[in-house]
């Protein structure tokens, strides 16, 4: 039993940690983490694979996820998944990743950026960006309307979402149409009371946020550095509405809401959801009361802007 008052909803997974004993081992167990079968053969949705030029060129894979007999020029919600730039997708990622094209009407591209250990900042987030433009640039063969294309992610894949955004606005692209970011790491520094509060809460805590982060930034000196940790840009001016959402009992849940802050005293319109009870990563529980509600609230954020 957690020394934490999480909601019941989220047993057995408010008992687990991630492996994360070394960067050689979580990165060999990542390894077995695959699409799931289903994504290709599911009655109602359809997914497609492509593959893109990521950063230096190097082929990535993207999987474009979308309901069955949409219309061309449909939306696009361009996804980042979490893992703490670590671990692949899992199985939960894509049920969303469904979910959010069945219920906002659009296609999702979930987006396979390449990982640490091998593959540290900036990859990942140049990857990301990468993803996106091509998104834009290639709209008719992706059926999406390129007007209508926004960027989301959880966790790691929240702090590549609010990257992109970032890139975009500083190297004169058209921007994404808004961030959906869903307890997002924003902040490297780890200075939060929630950082110093939860080093032992289960799925992430801020002992585990301490190894990933030099995995991840190898070079804290980089002049890059706010597309790794969006906290730290001088300038949040100009950047796309944001949604975000935090866990409760989670170290990134100060982090959240100091961007959230950010953002708005930039003059960025901005929607908070703060969810109670919840761990970080609480919606892999998919039909907890708790997780239902808030994929309700992030699917209207979408449509707000789809539709």
């Amino acid at each position: 039993m957690s020394k934490y008052p999480i909601s019941r909803e989220f047993y057995p997974y408010a008992l687990i940690r991630p492996p994360m004993q070394s960067a050689k081992l979580a990165s060999f167990m990542g390894s077995f983490l695959h699409p799931p079968g289903w994504l290709f053969c599911d009655p109602v949705i359809q997914t497609d694979r492509f593959t893109f030029p990521g950063y230096g060129g190097d082929p990535v894979e993207a999987l474009l996820i979308a309901p069955r007999g949409l219309d061309q020029e449909a939306p696009c919600l361009v996804y980042y998944h979490g893992g703490g730039f670590l671990f692949p997708a899992a199985g939960y990622h894509y049920k969303l990743a469904a979910e959010y094209a069945w219920s906002s009407r659009c296609r999702v591209l979930f987006v396979q950026y390449r990982l640490t250990p091998d593959h540290p900042f900036p990859i990942p987030a140049e990857d990301c960006y990468s993803a996106f433009c091509w998104a834009q640039e290639h709209a008719d063969l992706l059926g999406i309307d390129r007007t209508q294309i926004g960027v989301g992610g959880d966790s790691a894949g929240g702090a590549l979402a609010a990257a992109v955004c970032l890139m975009a606005r500083d190297r004169g692209r058209a921007l994404p149409l808004f961030q959906m970011l869903i307890y997002p790491a924003t902040d490297r520094r780890m200075c939060s009371q929630s950082n110093r509060r939860f080093t032992d809460t289960p799925m992430w805590n801020s002992k585990l946020s301490e190894k990933m982060w030099p995995i991840y930034l190898t070079d804290p000196s980089t002049p890059m550095l706010a597309y790794a940790s969006p906290m730290e840009a001088t300038d949040h001016s100009s950047l796309p509405p944001a949604y975000i959402e935090t866990a409760e009992f989670d170290c990134l849940h100060d982090e959240g809401l100091d961007y959230a802050r950010a953002l708005e005293q930039a003059g960025v319109s901005v929607e908070v959801r703060e969810t109670q009870g919840t761990v970080h990563g609480y919606d892999i529980v998919l039909n907890a009361p708790t997780t239902r509600a808030s994929v309700a609230a992030r699917n209207a954020f979408l449509n707000s802007f789809f539709h």
